[in-house]
């Protein structure tokens, strides 16, 4: 691997391109399991103290069960050349069948937490606090009806960062 630890006031990091537009996988399992999801919510920032993500995983997801059984996972974002890619693993389940081998990225482990070799930027986080968004406090009553007609609340993740490896 050729990922080179930084330090995070070292990064050149646009949260609402790299997020928003480029998308990220968020990962989390062991050696033994691991599973990824696609992501294009989220956010970086400073809250008690520390430098944090904020990311949002449905129940229904499958990586969820993984988020939540681990105290760690990594957020990988990737060059353009990648898009089909995760788009592809946005839209297929874990559970239907290895979408990580069907891929073609290469499973790695920084820290003990899966990421992606392929990856250029890696985010190691350490959750420290999770709340299921509580429709009642919606100030918008749209944001309600357009994002959750079927009520499966988001599970809202803030997360440490403990480590950043670039390319």
């Amino acid at each position: 691997m050729d990922f080179k630890k930084i330090n995070i006031k070292e990064m050149s990091f646009n949260p609402f391109s790299k997020i928003g537009d480029d998308w990220m996988l968020i990962t989390a399992g062991n050696e033994e399991k691991a599973n990824t999801m696609t992501a294009s919510w989220g956010g970086v920032g400073v809250l008690w103290g520390k430098n944090v993500t904020f990311t949002f995983i449905r129940p229904q997801r499958y990586t969820k069960e993984f988020i939540d059984s681990n105290e760690c996972f990594s957020i990988c974002f990737f060059d353009e050349k990648y898009k089909k890619t995760l788009s592809y693993l946005g839209t297929v389940s874990g559970r239907d069948e290895d979408k990580i081998a069907s891929s073609k990225l290469t499973l790695c482990y920084l820290d003990n937490t899966p990421c992606f070799e392929e990856a250029n930027l890696i985010l190691i986080c350490k959750k420290i606090y999770k709340q299921t968004l509580n429709p009642n406090c919606f100030l918008e009553n749209d944001l309600d009806k357009k994002w959750y007609e079927n009520k499966d609340y988001h599970s809202m993740y803030v997360s440490e960062i403990l480590n950043i490896y670039s390319k």
